[in-house]
């Protein structure tokens, strides 16, 4: 799993059948400190997160190809969850 910010949406003419009705979204790893790492990745998003918004993104091929229910889907990368607030500090 890997803290990502979303930096844009991926707009295709011509998309693999099974991303029908997916939203695939630009999401570029962050440190917690919230500075870039490492390459943008595409991913199917079913949350609805929003442009900037912080996010966890999963790279488990198997889980994103049963989302979108073909087992041959180059799917890779899902959005699993939508970041409300980081933690700011450890616990009490």
């Amino acid at each position: 799993m890997v803290l990502a910010r979303i930096d844009g949406n991926v707009t295709a003419t011509r998309k693999h059948p099974s991303f029908e009705g997916w939203r695939l979204l630009i999401c570029q790893p962050i440190s917690l400190e919230g500075e870039s790492e490492g390459s943008p990745q595409v991913a199917i998003d079913l949350h609805g997160a929003g442009l900037h918004q912080h996010v966890i993104i999963s790279s488990d091929g198997s889980a994103a190809r049963a989302a979108v229910g073909d087992p041959k889907s180059p799917a890779r990368w899902m959005v699993i969850g939508i970041v409300d607030e980081p933690e700011t500090g450890a616990p009490a």
